[in-house]
C-alpha cells in the first residue's frame, strides 16, 4: 500500500531505533503503522514472515479482528512510523475507499506470499532426498 500520501504528513511520527521491538506476539493490538522511512521485519519465533519498507503498512489485522498480535514487529533499521489508532483507522476506512483498498491489498499480498511459502515447503517435503 502506498503510505506516502497518507503518512508523510503524520502529525506525530514515531521514531524507532534499529533493533527495537515495535510490538510482540501476544500484545494487544491498539494501533497499526505506516512506514515513513526505514525497515521493519515481521517475525514468528526466528522466522522472518515479511520484510517491509517505506510506504508499507503493518499491524492492521489486530484492528480488524480485535485479537492479540500473532507476530513480532522489529525495526531492522532506524525507522519512522505513522501510528494509527482504531478510531482513525475506522474513519479512514469509512472516508477513503483508496485507504480501505490499500489495506485489503496489503493483507492479500501477505496472504499470497504465505500461500506460496506453504506450497513450496510442502513440495520440498514431498521431494525425495537427493543422495
Amino acid at each position: 500500500m502506498a503510505a506516502e500520501s497518507l503518512f508523510m504528513n503524520a502529525s506525530d511520527p514515531v521514531d524507532v531505533p534499529a533493533g527495537q521491538v515495535i510490538y510482540a506476539d501476544g500484545d494487544d493490538g491498539t494501533h497499526m503503522y505506516g512506514i515513513i522511512e526505514g525497515t521493519v521485519a515481521l517475525t514468528k519465533g526466528n522466522i522472518v514472515i515479511a520484510e517491509l519498507g517505506p510506504d508499507d503498512v503493518f499491524g492492521e489485522r489486530a484492528l480488524i479482528d480485535h485479537l492479540p498480535r500473532n507476530v513480532n514487529a522489529v525495526a531492522t533499521t532506524d525507522t519512522r512510523l505513522a501510528e494509527i489508532d482504531r478510531r482513525l483507522f475506522l474513519f479512514l476506512v469509512h472516508e477513503s475507499p483508496t485507504f480501505a483498498l490499500g489495506i485489503m491489498g496489503a493483507l492479500a499480498s501477505r496472504l499470497r506470499a504465505y500461500d506460496d511459502k506453504v506450497a513450496a515447503d510442502a513440495e520440498s517435503a514431498q521431494s525425495p532426498a537427493e543422495t
